[in-house]
Order: structure tokens, then C-alpha cells, then sequence
């Protein structure tokens, strides 16, 4: 018997992710046959950008052997122990926006997450130039990307709720959908 049910926990994620302002679109689960890792992906957006430019995507990486090591770790505690708090899963968030004609500073847009996001969500930004025939201008595309560890022990414990992590998502998801409208002109 699992020590945890992931599908369970995702689904309970996704149920929070929308008492916390968000919509959900998609998921999907991906198995690899060899090694069984596992992956489930949610395609979500804030409930006031429905049919706006930005995607956002949540992805959850089981990995197989943390996943078995934790179980060995719970099986073999006593009756009151506790599982320590050393095994985790990557949550990862993804931000998208179509091809941007009017190219914000990444430094500026980097620096202004940073303060939505804060510590508790640590952002990446990047952008990628692409063109689609060399007498063609370019294309620059905006990703934000961030990543959380999710604490096994805590979503065994019932704990694992990410209040904190989904409220600044929203809070970086409405950044991203107000500047938008200036960058897509």
C-alpha cells in the first residue's frame, strides 16, 4: 500500500488552485514504461484572463525511487514517529505569452517579479528570439518559469497545501496579464 496517493494529492491541487483564483483547463499524466517516473501536468490561468494571451502550467516530477524511499522511510517508523522531511517532489510552474511585438526589458520585468514572487517563489525570466525566415524580423517570446519543492512528509501529514505558492502565482499571473496588453501592441 502507497504511503501517499499522488493522483489524490493532484487532484487536490487542482481543487485548491481554484479556491485560490485560478481555472483549470487540462491535465494530463505521463508514465515512463522503463523507469516509471511519472509526471502529471495542469494547464491553468487566473479565472479574469480566460481567453487571454497567458498560460500558465503546473507540473508535478515523481521520481520513482524518492517516491520508494519515503515509503521504506514510513514503514519503518513507530507508532507516533514522524517521516523526515527530506524527500520532496519539484512543482514547477510555467508562464507563457505569445510572440510579443513590443519587447520588454527582461532586466525591468525580472526585477518586478522578483517583488510578486518573492522568496517564498523565486522566479525565472527569460525570452526567446526566434525567426521564421532569415528576411523576417524576429519573434521574442516571454517565459517565466518557477519551481517549488513539494515535502512528501507534509502531504503525508496533510500539510502540503501551497496557500503561500498559489497566491503569489496569482499575483505573478496578473502582473504578466496587465503588462500584456502593452507588449502584444
Amino acid at each position: 500500500m502507497a504511503a501517499i496517493d499522488v493522483a489524490g494529492y493532484v487532484a487536490d491541487l487542482k481543487d485548491h488552485s481554484v479556491d485560490h483564483g485560478f481555472h483549470v483547463h487540462d491535465e494530463r499524466h505521463f508514465v515512463e514504461t522503463y523507469s516509471l517516473r511519472q509526471v502529471w501536468e495542469v494547464d491553468l490561468h487566473p479565472e479574469d484572463g480566460c481567453g487571454g494571451p497567458l498560460d500558465l502550467h503546473l507540473a508535478l516530477d515523481v521520481e520513482p525511487r524518492i517516491l520508494l524511499s519515503f515509503e521504506d522511510a514510513v514503514m519503518a517508523l513507530g507508532d507516533e514517529e514522524e517521516p523526515p522531511d527530506e524527500f520532496h517532489f519539484p512543482l514547477t510552474f510555467t508562464w507563457g505569452l505569445p510572440p510579443l511585438p513590443a519587447s520588454p526589458d527582461l532586466l525591468r520585468i525580472h526585477l518586478d517579479l522578483a517583488a510578486v514572487g518573492g522568496r517564498e517563489l523565486p522566479l525565472e525570466v527569460s525570452a526567446i528570439d526566434s525567426f521564421a525566415s532569415a528576411t523576417d524580423q524576429a519573434e521574442r517570446r516571454l517565459h517565466v518559469v518557477a519551481r517549488h519543492p513539494v515535502s512528501l512528509a507534509r502531504v503525508l501529514r496533510g500539510e502540503e497545501l501551497l496557500c503561500d505558492v498559489f497566491d503569489r502565482s496569482l499575483a505573478v499571473s496578473q502582473f504578466l496579464l496587465e503588462y500584456a496588453e502593452t507588449w502584444l501592441r
